[in-house]
This record gives C-alpha cells, sequence and structure tokens, in this order.
C-alpha cells in the first residue's frame, strides 16, 4: 500500500510539474478571469471619503449601447451618427474593432463597476513580495487599473484576487468623468528603480472601443515603496504630447545614490518617439528618428490564431551597463519590427540634442532577431549580460547574451508556447535575478472571443541563469 501511494504522490508530482513548467519558465499564476477585492461596490466621493454605493453607481446618463458615450459628447456623436473616426488614424495595439462589445460579454450594463469579462492583465512587475498587476481601462466594468497581489499571503494561490494600489480610491473613476490629479485613470506598466520607487504613467484615457477620451492630462507617477505615499506627480504638457494614446511604459536611469537625478525615457509607439525626462529639472524633451517607426514589413501578425496588421512604433526600451564615463547604452525596438536599435544616454540627457534636425550617427542599428521575433518589452540583465525579450509572434521568451555579435544565429529560445503563452504582454527582471511575464490572449481579446473556461492569463517567472541555460545566451 505504501509503495502505491508513492507512485500515486511521484505521477501527480510529474502531472503538476508538466503544468507549471513551460521550457525555461515555470507558471506561477493563471486564470480564466481576473478579480479584485475590492469590485468598486464601496466608492469614494470624490474628497476620498469612502461611500456605500451600489455597483456603478451613479452612472445613470449613459446610454445601454455597444459604444460607450460620454456625458460631453453627446451632441458630437450624434452630428456624426455614431460614426468611427478611425479609419483615417494609424492602427496599433491600442485600436480595437468597430464592434458591440455588450455581445461579448453578457452583460448590458454599461454602469456595471466590475464586468468580469472585460478585464485583461498587461504588465507584471515584482518588488519584495508585491506583485504590481496593471488594468489598463480599454473596456468599462474595471474596478481598479493599477494593482499588486500579495505573495505572502496569496503566493500559493493559482487564480489569487488583486488589491488596489495604493488604494481604491486613488483608482476610482469618477462617474462623470471630472478630472482629478489624486486620481489614476488607466496604467499600462510599472517598473520600479534602484531607489526603491514605483514608477508608471497614467495615460490619463479611457480607450473604450470607437470611442477614446482624455479625462485628464497624462502623467508620470513615482510611489516610495517603502511607504507607498506618492512622491512625485509630473502632467505631461500638451506641447510634448496631445494625449496618453501611446505611452505604454517607462525605463529610469539613476543611480542608487543619486536618486534626484533620475532621468525616464519613454517610448510612444503611436506618435514614434522618445521623451525624456529629467526628474531633478521637472523638464520634459522628445527625440523623432526613423528609427521609431515600424517596419513594413514586420506589422503582419499571427497570434492566438488571429491574424491582423498593426503598426506599432517604439515600444520597449532597455538599459546596459554603465561604461566608465557614467553613461550606458539605450537599447530600443518597435513592435512591429524584428530589428533592435540603440543610442548612448548622454545623447538622450541633453535637451539641446532634441532640436537638432539631424542625429548623425548619434542612433545607431544592431541588427535583425530575425523573422518573426516581433516583441513588446525586453530588459537587460546585468548578472548574466543578457536582454530577455517577450516575443509576440513565437508566444514565448527570447534571449540575446551582450557579449556577442548581434545576429538571428546569437538569439536563443528560453520558452515557447503557442497554447499557454500566448501574447506575452510583458517581461520584468527583480532585484533578485527573476524574470516576471505576463501573457494575456490579447489578440483573442480584441478580434475574437476568450474561453472563460479555461485559463487565459498566466504569470511566468525564472531565475535569469536558468532561463540563459541551454541556450546560445549562457553566460560564459
Amino acid at each position: 500500500m505504501k509503495i502505491k501511494t508513492q507512485i500515486f504522490l511521484f505521477l501527480l508530482l510529474l502531472y503538476i510539474v508538466d503544468f507549471v513548467v513551460c521550457d525555461g519558465m515555470i507558471e506561477v499564476f493563471g486564470w480564466k478571469q481576473m478579480d479584485f477585492y475590492n469590485r468598486g461596490e464601496r466608492s469614494p466621493d470624490d474628497n476620498n471619503n469612502g461611500g456605500v454605493g451600489g455597483v456603478g453607481g451613479g452612472h445613470t446618463n449613459r446610454p445601454s449601447t455597444g459604444t460607450i458615450i460620454f456625458p460631453d459628447q453627446l451632441n458630437s456623436f450624434a452630428t456624426s451618427g455614431g460614426r468611427s473616426k478611425r479609419a483615417t488614424e494609424r492602427l496599433t495595439s491600442r485600436d480595437e474593432p468597430n464592434t458591440d462589445i455588450t455581445s461579448r460579454f453578457g452583460n448590458n450594463n454599461v454602469n456595471a463597476s466590475y464586468i468580469p469579462y472585460n478585464n485583461v492583465p498587461m504588465g507584471a512587475t515584482h518588488y519584495k513580495g508585491r506583485l504590481f498587476v496593471t488594468m489598463p481601462r480599454r473596456r468599462i466594468g474595471i474596478p481598479s487599473t493599477l494593482n499588486y497581489i500579495d505573495l505572502h499571503k496569496d503566493g500559493k494561490q493559482h487564480s489569487p484576487k488583486l488589491h488596489a494600489y495604493p488604494d481604491f480610491e486613488t483608482n476610482y473613476l469618477n462617474p462623470n468623468f471630472q478630472p482629478n490629479p489624486n486620481r489614476i485613470v488607466s496604467v499600462y506598466r510599472t517598473t520600479v528603480d534602484a531607489c526603491k520607487r514605483l514608477w508608471f504613467i497614467d495615460t490619463g484615457m479611457l480607450e473604450y472601443p470607437d470611442n477614446r477620451v482624455q479625462i485628464q492630462r497624462p502623467a508620470i507617477w513615482v510611489i516610495d515603496l517603502t511607504n507607498d505615499r506618492v512622491l512625485h506627480r509630473y502632467e505631461i504638457p500638451d506641447s510634448i504630447v496631445s494625449t496618453g494614446r501611446g505611452l505604454a511604459s517607462i525605463t529610469i536611469d539613476v543611480f542608487a545614490r543619486e536618486c534626484n537625478d533620475a532621468f525616464a525615457y519613454i517610448p510612444d509607439l503611436v506618435n514614434r518617439q522618445l521623451f525624456v525626462f529629467s526628474l531633478k529639472s521637472k523638464r520634459m524633451w522628445g527625440f523623432s528618428h526613423n528609427y521609431f517607426n515600424f517596419d513594413p514589413l514586420g506589422g503582419d501578425l499571427n497570434v492566438g490564431g488571429q491574424t491582423f496588421r498593426w503598426d506599432d512604433g517604439i515600444f520597449s526600451i532597455t538599459l546596459g551597463p554603465y561604461a566608465t564615463d557614467g553613461y550606458r547604452a539605450v537599447y530600443f525596438h518597435p513592435m512591429a519590427s524584428n530589428t533592435e536599435f540603440v543610442v548612448d544616454s548622454s545623447v538622450l540627457q541633453n535637451e539641446a540634442n532634441a532640436a537638432r534636425s539631424d542625429h548623425g550617427n548619434d542612433f545607431q542599428v544592431l541588427g535583425s532577431r530575425g523573422t518573426n521575433h516581433q516583441s513588446t518589452m525586453h530588459e537587460y540583465d546585468p548578472q548574466t549580460d543578457v536582454i530577455f525579450y517577450a516575443e509576440i509572434q513565437r508566444n514565448g521568451v527570447g534571449c540575446w547574451n551582450t557579449n556577442k555579435p548581434f545576429s538571428a544565429a546569437n538569439h536563443g529560445v528560453v520558452a515557447q508556447d503557442a497554447q499557454r503563452m500566448i501574447y506575452p504582454s510583458d517581461l520584468t527582471i527583480d532585484d533578485d535575478g527573476n524574470i516576471w511575464v505576463m501573457t494575456n490572449s490579447m489578440p483573442i481579446f480584441i478580434y475574437s472571443t476568450l474561453d472563460t473556461n479555461i485559463v487565459n492569463f498566466r504569470v511566468w517567472r525564472q531565475n535569469v541563469f536558468e532561463a540563459a541555460k541551454k541556450t546560445v545566451c549562457a553566460p560564459a
């Protein structure tokens, strides 16, 4: 009997390992649909005072239709006959077909504060026992856009609920859509710097299908993770960018001993620009370059059984090691491209350089990663000198050892699974040398219908050395 029990347990362990391991990555969490500790049943007032309210209380003036209409747009919408204006705009990962969205989640109540189907996680960043998970407001029914999982309390659950961060009040969406500098509207991705601070961009925009509305100015937020207090909020001027539509990530360049002298590098995937923010001077400037554009040969995608075309420009930025002069290589790429580029941080940190019409050889082509290696996010790891890529067409994670020539042959495969790693939307590396990857099946959500009976969203993790091991990227 004892031997049979041991065999059973051994076979069960094999099954579990087979379920959670996907080549070089380990599945940590998985959700059929996302859930929250606060779904929005208790709504604060404009003074951040908690109050009791029904689900979506106060949303009484909006029509129950597939297209969401905002109070100040009723007249213009009626004049236009409800037609979409996006036919003349760029089609990026921010855009969705003009369809009746209510038919896809079976809920005609556009006033609901929580609609499970509409919540698609985008970003994942770990810091000391908390995994920050973002939920951009691309649909109605999203209680909080910035959240976290308490790994100490809920880390052993396969589908943990999310806590709003820093609290629900800060995430609360005003029913009248009034701007409020104390509130966060929509966040795509976050990052943690060397000074224990969480950085992110609030796009200030609701990106509901066929009706994007800029609720308030896009803003850079900085929160002290030692006490969860907001340190800085910088509203991005209209002279820099008119809307927050293309601001989906942020990368921080700072020495731990000089925290006030930080620079933030922000790609704009829609307007194809690279913005630089100086925390010390509270100034912001932007660079334009052909290398920020999408590749016409790289925009045809097939992900999760969906065939589509996107033209996302510069999407991800990661930083190499510091050189002796105190500067470093800044690697970047458009998402609709297989090519990687680089520029020195000394170029970006000089505001005067942004005004030049000719950047000479400041921006350089590294080379191609190979066919079908389009990537959302990537990050350099200082322990291994490896850059890890979230590759959407390959439904997995790739890598390149920066000590080797940049070529397709020197790009390896860490993990790949066409069923369980559909659309890796984010990839980050924490202080402990662990890679965290979010896969969210987004093309299926946009162009088809998610099966809510199966796991659609997953978070993966792996140590950087284990990830690079047995690949061409392994450190010497």
